[in-house]
């Protein structure tokens, strides 16, 4: 394979168009392929080549997951596994992941927080909050943490907030016999994420 292209990319100044045999090859960071000793018009030797799709994939992983927090945030694990899942390769996922967490875009202590809070002032409680961010690779200890200081941050009191959920769909079940009322409010409580202690204060508070 004969390098016939290395031009400046118009988009990305700091990028170089790379092209192979006259074909697009990839534009790729400017300062990683300054010590391939590329030249145009000469053969590219086959380790070098193998570079260049390093950085290739690693480029493609890195833009794809651009693409997804610009959806919206993510933590690393989840990201990681999304990447892996388009069939980008797993030591392209990584670099681009620490060029991610290196720019400031990937941090899962603050999408913890930003998580919690969001979800927090949506009725969900403390265990379903740290669950969430688990299912999504959030360390425990970063999760345990996030929570507490988003339910403090938004001024939300699990005992207040329980009690406020199970009046509301106690009133939802006032047609149903008490058994079956306070089974249902049970189970809803549980899966909005409060434990054992909170719900029975609850149910304390309200008529059943």
């Amino acid at each position: 394979m004969i390098l016939t292209g290395l031009a400046p990319d118009p988009r990305r100044p700091e990028y170089r168009l790379v092209e192979v045999d006259r074909g697009r090859f990839a534009s790729l960071p400017a300062d990683a392929l300054a010590g391939l000793d590329l030249v145009i018009g000469r053969e590219i030797d086959a380790l070098v080549l193998e570079r260049l799709q390093e950085l290739a994939d690693i480029e493609a992983a890195h833009r794809a997951g651009l693409r997804a927090l610009a959806r919206r945030a993510h933590a690393h694990h989840d990201l990681r596994r999304r990447l892996l899942q388009k069939q980008h390769p797993p030591h392209a996922v990584d670099e681009a992941l620490t060029r991610l967490e290196a720019a400031g875009l990937l941090d899962d202590a603050r999408f913890a927080v930003d998580y919690a809070a969001a979800k927090a002032r949506r009725g969900r409680g403390p265990a379903r909050l740290i669950g969430d961010l688990l299912a999504q690779g959030v360390e425990r200890r970063v999760a345990e943490t996030a929570v507490r200081t988003s339910l403090a941050a938004e001024g939300v009191d699990p005992a207040e907030a329980v009690r406020a959920l199970a009046e509301k769909r106690a009133l939802q079940l006032a047609g149903l016999p008490p058994v079956v009322r306070k089974r249902r409010l049970v189970a809803f409580l549980a899966r909005r994420g409060f434990v054992g202690q909170e719900i029975r204060e609850a149910l304390e508070t309200i008529s059943l």
